[in-house]
C-alpha cells in the first residue's frame, strides 16, 4: 500500500516542500530509502523502528518497505524528516483512520521513546507551507511559538508520536491551542552619550546610519573604534514587520533556537580567524554565513587587516550585489546579504602611527605590508573613511556626548525622506542608489559640481568612488532636510574619503 506525507527541506535560507512516499509490499524484508538522502536520514530507520515499537504500534517490518523523498534532485540531510516518515509508514500500513495528509506539513525529530524533538529551520518551512497553500502543520511543541509567527497556517504542537498520528488521522481536526507568546529578551543597547570627544567619528556614524553607508574606522588601540561601532545599533531604525520576519527566518535556517521574533537589526561581529565559509556561507548543503546573518543589519569586522585576504575579497560580491552566490555541483544557491559593513583597524601593526605620544615602532616596509592586506577594490566599496585619533585627557574627561535617542530621531527623518523617494529611485537607502537614480536625485549644484570635478582630478578618484561621494552627499542633504545637493554637502563627503580615495577597482 502506498501513502504520502509532506515535510520540508531547508536549503540555504529557503525551504522546499518534500513529498515522503511510503510503500509496503510483500517480499524479502528490506528497508530502502530513496531521494538523495544523506547518512543522517538513512539512520532514521533505527529511530523510527524504536519509536513505533515503544509507542505500541504493531508495525510489520518483515516485508519490503520503500521510502522515497521527492524531489530526488534536492539534497536532504538532518533528522527533521522523522515524523513525516513515521506517519507515512503508518498510513501505508492502514493504521490511520482517514489520512488527509495532502494539506498537512509534518516536521520533527523522533526520539527512541516516541518523543518529538525540536528541529532548526521551522520558520522558513512555515513560510513555504503557506506559500504552497497548506492549511495546517504539526510541529514539535518547542517550535510551536516560532511556527506561529506565520499567519494563515494552523499550528498543532505535539510532544509525542501518538499525538501526531492522532492529528494526521482526523478529517475534522480541532482548532489548535493558542501558542505561548515569544517573549523578546531584554537587550541593553550602548548609548552614544558614553563617547567623549571624537566629533568627526560620531558624525560619520550618524551619516552611516542615515544612509546605510559602509564605514571604516582607523585609529590607534584604545581610541574608541569598537566603542563607536557597537553604538551604531542604537541609532538605526527598527526593522519593519517584513524585515523582522525575513531576518528571523534567516536565523532559523542558520540553526538558531529562537526566543522571539527578531525586531532589532542584527549586529554580527565575527572573529578575524573566521573562514571564508563561515563569513559568506557554504557547506555541502549551503548554510547562511555571517554576511547573511547580518542581513538587514550590521556586519562589524574588527582588526580588519588581520582577516585573511581571500576571506576579505569574498566580501566584494555581497557588498556590490547585496547577495552572495554559492556554487555547488547541483546548482547555485543565492543567500541574501544586504548588510551595512563597519570595519575597524589600527593604522599600523604596532598601532602607534599618527599618535604623537607613542610614535610608530614598526620596521621599515612593515607598514606598507600591513596596509596591502586590504585591497583597493574592497576599500573602494566603503563610503566613509574616518580617522579615530587618540584623545588627550581633557577630551576624555569632558562632558558626555549627545544621546543616541536624539541622533536616532535625525536618522529616522533622513530615512523617511529616502523612503518617500523610493518610487523614483527604486531603493530604500541612499547607499543603494544606482547611476540613473543618482542623476535624478543627487546631482549637485554648480558649486558642488566644480568641487567634485577638482577632487576627481587631484585625488584620482575612480568612477565608483565618484558615485559613492554623491550618495554620501545626498545623505548629508537629507540630514539637513534639503531637496538639493549643495557644494557644502560635497565638501563634507570628500573629507570622509581621505587618502584611500584613490583605491583602484
Amino acid at each position: 500500500m502506498l501513502a504520502t506525507s509532506l515535510t520540508a527541506a531547508v536549503v540555504g535560507v529557503e525551504a522546499h516542500l518534500v513529498r515522503v512516499e511510503a510503500d509496503t509490499a510483500a517480499g524479502f524484508p528490506k528497508f530502502t530509502m530513496l531521494g538523495l538522502a544523506d547518512s543522517s536520514i538513512k539512520e532514521s530507520e533505527g529511530r523510527i523502528r524504536a519509536a513505533l515499537r515503544n509507542c505500541g504500534y504493531a508495525f510489520k517490518w518483515d516485508r519490503r518497505i520503500t521510502v522515497s523523498m521527492a524531489p530526488a534532485s534536492l539534497r536532504k540531510m538532518g533528522s527533521s524528516y522523522d515524523l513525516a516518515t513515521a506517519v507515512g509508514l503508518l498510513a501505508a500500513d492502514g493504521a490511520l483512520a482517514a489520512p488527509p495528509l495532502a494539506d498537512l506539513l509534518l516536521v520533527g525529530e523522533l526520539a527512541l521513546d516516541g518523543t518529538v524533538r525540536a528541529v532548526a529551520g521551522v520558520l522558513p518551512m512555515m513560510l513555504t507551507a503557506r506559500a504552497r497553500g497548506l492549511r495546517a502543520a504539526v510541529v514539535p511543541a518547542e517550535n510551536a511559538a516560532e511556527a506561529a509567527l506565520v499567519s494563515g497556517v494552523r499550528v498543532y504542537p505535539v510532544r509525542t508520536l501518538p499525538e501526531a498520528v492522532d492529528l494526521a488521522g482526523r478529517a475534522d481536526r480541532p482548532e489548535p491551542p493558542p501558542p505561548s507568546p515569544l517573549i523578546p529578551p531584554i537587550r541593553v543597547v550602548p548609548d552614544l552619550t558614553d563617547v567623549r570627544g571624537q566629533a568627526l567619528a560620531r558624525r560619520a556614524l550618524e551619516i552611516a546610519a542615515a544612509g546605510g553607508h559602509n564605514l571604516l574606522l582607523s585609529g590607534p588601540p584604545g581610541s574608541g573604534k569598537t566603542m563607536l561601532a557597537r553604538r551604531l545599533a542604537g541609532i538605526l531604525p527598527p526593522l519593519t514587520p517584513e524585515e523582522a520576519l525575513e531576518t528571523t527566518a534567516i536565523h532559523s535556517a542558520g540553526g538558531a533556537r529562537l526566543e522571539a521574533l527578531i525586531t532589532e537589526r542584527p549586529f554580527r561581529s565575527p572573529h578575524h580567524t573566521a573562514s571564508e565559509a563561515a563569513l559568506v556561507g557554504g557547506g555541502s548543503v549551503p548554510r547562511p554565513g555571517e554576511v547573511s546573518l547580518a542581513h538587514n543589519g550590521v556586519l562589524f569586522l574588527d582588526e580588519l587587516p588581520e582577516f585573511r585576504r581571500h576571506v576579505l575579497e569574498a566580501l566584494r560580491q555581497p557588498l556590490e550585489d547585496r547577495e552572495i552566490t554559492v556554487a555547488r555541483v547541483r546548482g547555485r544557491i543565492r543567500l541574501p546579504a544586504r548588510f551595512q559593513l563597519v570595519a575597524a583597524m589600527n593604522p599600523c601593526p604596532c598601532g602607534g602611527r599618527g599618535d604623537p605620544r607613542r610614535g610608530c615602532a614598526c620596521p621599515p616596509g612593515r607598514f606598507q605590508t600591513y596596509q596591502a592586506r586590504i585591497s583597493g577594490p574592497l576599500l573602494d566599496r566603503i563610503d566613509l573613511h574616518v580617522e579615530v585619533p587618540a584623545l588627550p585627557y581633557a577630551d576624555m574627561s569632558g562632558p558626555p556626548g549627545e544621546r543616541s535617542s536624539l541622533v536616532a530621531r535625525r536618522v529616522r527623518d533622513a530615512r523617511a525622506r529616502q523612503l518617500a523617494r523610493a518610487s523614483l529611485t527604486g531603493v530604500l537607502t541612499n547607499a543603494d542608489l544606482g547611476c540613473a537614480a543618482l542623476l535624478r536625485v543627487a546631482r549637485p549644484d554648480a558649486d558642488g559640481q566644480r568641487l567634485l570635478e577638482r577632487a576627481m582630478d587631484r585625488l584620482g578618484l575612480t568612477g565608483r568612488a565618484h558615485d559613492r561621494l554623491l550618495r554620501v552627499a545626498r545623505t548629508l542633504a537629507d540630514l539637513e532636510r534639503r531637496d538639493g545637493v549643495a557644494g557644502r554637502h560635497v565638501a563634507e563627503a570628500l573629507q570622509f574619503r581621505g587618502a584611500r580615495a584613490a583605491a583602484e577597482p
